[in-house]
């Protein structure tokens, strides 16, 4: 789920990677050229050499950025490149030389308030695109809250350029329906009263922010336990549930006001890198991630897939390598010049020993930091349901499902032409993001019901927040086969496990997040677990982090390079002399000067 808009380099042309990228219509993974060594001397490269720990988000940016600057880099990943953000394959799926049905962990989402990982999409060639696969970014032009046995409420995200989605009388009824329901379900003066509390918000100096609003549950600033049910269910859950994937009374205030007032901004065309929502036209790795790949190999940046870090290993005040595992289950021990650890937070901490540890305090911090499960699973359907042409919350489903149709918005894909055996025209892709509460099928919660069941689950979810209200919009003889994240295993036993857990964001979080920058000389921390002015757990936050990794690396060195930008969230000027205001009646021990209480 940039500002400046200026592209640091001139994109890269020519043989290479044009044909690199061509290779991609396979939708198989691009191979990278060459090979790293274990244990190979780190004196070669132009600027010293680097081992990236992690192929992801984080992994790859900063790959990318070190490779611009002269220094040879390896990536180690474990299994895919990509990580979290990566597509993938239904194993069997294709028939008649189409490819696999695409599946995914989760749908990707590249708001407009992202402005770092923008400038690095614009800087990885596609054919036939002037701003690189940036240019494969699309605006979905609606996104709905589902209610179970009443209207949903669709929202239009206006922005120049948009096509507004086509309307019938019977789309009007329903629109203003919802809209009736919504003010008598949120009294005026509840909704007055949340107004003003984002204005205390957005008027609060960053002093107040990171100490009191970063210790202050979201629930409880909004006083949602006071209000009505649409209130708690819309401003207080699924606020929560879209913008940070925290639970409500536990989330910071501080990250989900921060991202709100971020989003506003952005819907009023301030600071913004573009839409509101913007999705990508084709498969993630389709057109992002296997691009990004091939540009990177005609950088002669090296990949080992397969390969797992065991071990950052620490000696005489320096890491003096990496033990890791390689395809063939080999140990070996992997050298270089400096290191950039880019692995999700609850991978990269079991691989700090304690000597690691003692070095760097805010490395033993990184243990306070808590991760949940959120996880993709995708229904893919023999006709195209009639939903809507963006996102949908299912506000009032136990397993707090947001997803969104894919073939819709891939103008240059003919799904039953490219995917699976000609049958299927639609991919419907669910988030399920609450994995510790009872079903209504099952009665029991997801991490309790078997891969099978928690499809059934989530279907049947799905069914009562869209076939409520007179309309059928998912039949179940339309559903020809789901996929669920290959990252769960065990659910339905005692012992559940999921690969790709999500950080969240606590009250608290804030202050354990560590910099980029450590006091190991040679060691850098990349992830969206680091604290970058974007304090939220998104690939914005991996690519911020891994620039500044880089930034803090160069300094170390005292590199004459170039250092990466990174913008941050944008601030309104005309608010901050009410924050300059407030800095004031803060430290005088005095509350903001519109906090009614």
């Amino acid at each position: 789920m940039g500002g400046s808009g200026t592209s640091r380099r001139t994109f890269m042309a020519g043989t290479a990677a044009a044909g690199g990228v061509a290779a991609l219509g396979t939708g198989g993974p691009a191979r990278a050229a060459g090979r790293a060594r274990a244990g190979r001397s780190p004196a070669a490269g132009a600027a010293g050499s680097v081992a990236v720990l992690g192929g992801g988000v984080a992994g790859l940016t900063a790959a990318h950025e070190l490779a611009e600057r002269g220094f040879r880099v390896t990536v180690y990943e474990r299994r895919a490149l990509g990580g979290k953000a990566r597509s993938m394959g239904v194993p069997g799926s294709a028939r008649g030389g189409r490819r696999e049905l695409p599946a995914e962990h989760g749908f990707r989402f590249i708001p407009g308030i992202y402005h770092n990982l923008p400038d690095t999409m614009r800087r990885i060639p596609f054919p036939g695109n002037p701003n690189g696969v940036w240019d494969n970014l699309v605006a979905p032009s609606e996104m709905s809250f589902a209610r179970t046995g009443r209207e949903d409420l669709r929202l239009p995200l206006p922005w120049p350029g948009h096509r507004p989605p086509d309307l019938g009388l019977d789309d009007v009824r329903r629109a203003l329906t919802a809209v009736l329901e919504t003010m008598r379900g949120i009294p005026p003066h509840e909704a007055a009263y949340f107004v003003n509390r984002v204005l205390v918000f957005m008027t609060s100096c960053d002093e107040r922010r990171n100490d009191t609003w970063e210790a202050t549950p979201w629930w409880d600033f909004i006083r949602a336990a006071r209000m009505s049910r649409d209130y708690q269910r819309l401003l207080a859950i699924g606020v929560t549930r879209n913008i940070v994937a925290t639970k409500a009374e536990e989330a910071s205030t501080r990250t989900v006001a921060s991202l709100l007032e971020a989003f506003l901004f952005n819907g009023m065309g301030r600071g913004a890198d573009g839409p509101l929502d913007r999705i990508l036209n084709a498969p993630t790795n389709e057109a992002w991630i296997d691009p990004w790949v091939a540009h990177l190999t005609s950088l002669d940046v090296a990949f080992e897939v397969g390969w797992t870090v065991r071990e950052v290993v620490y000696e005489r005040g320096r890491v003096a390598g990496v033990r890791v595992t390689d395809p063939g289950g080999r140990t070996q021990t992997v050298t270089a010049d400096h290191y950039v650890c880019a692995m999700p937070v609850e991978h990269a901490r079991r691989t700090w020993g304690p000597a690691l540890r003692s070095a760097d305090p805010q490395l033993a911090r990184c243990d306070r930091l808590k991760t949940d499960w959120m996880t993709g699973i995708q229904f893919y359907l023999t006709e195209s349901a009639p939903l809507l042409d963006g996102h949908l919350n299912c506000v009032d489903s136990p397993w707090a499902l947001t997803a969104i149709q894919q073939a819709r918005h891939w103008d240059g894909r003919d799904f039953p032409a490219d995917y699976g055996d000609g049958s299927v025209v639609d991919c419907l892709s669910v988030d399920i993001s609450e994995w510790d509460k009872p079903g209504i099928l099952y009665g029991r919660t997801a991490k309790q019901c078997t891969r099978a069941e928690v499809a059934k689950e989530v279907w049947e979810q799905l069914k009562a927040a869209l076939n409520d209200t007179g309309r059928t919009v998912l039949r179940d003889g339309a559903l020809h086969s789901w996929f669920l994240d290959p990252g769960v295993d065990g659910i339905g036993t005692p012992h559940p496990v999921n690969e790709d857990e999500l950080l969240i964001h606590p009250v608290g979080t804030f202050h354990n997040r560590p910099t980029a920058a450590t006091r190991i000389p040679n060691f850098f921390l990349a992830g969206d677990y680091v604290s970058v002015d974007i304090d939220l757990a998104t690939m914005e936050g991996a690519n911020a982090s891994a620039r500044a990794a880089v930034n803090a690396l160069l300094d170390r060195v005292g590199s004459p390079a170039t250092r990466c930008t990174i913008t941050p969230l944008y601030r309104a000027p005309e608010f901050e002399m009410l924050k300059r205001h407030d800095r004031t009646r803060y430290r005088w021990g005095l509350p903001n000067a519109l906090d009614l209480g």
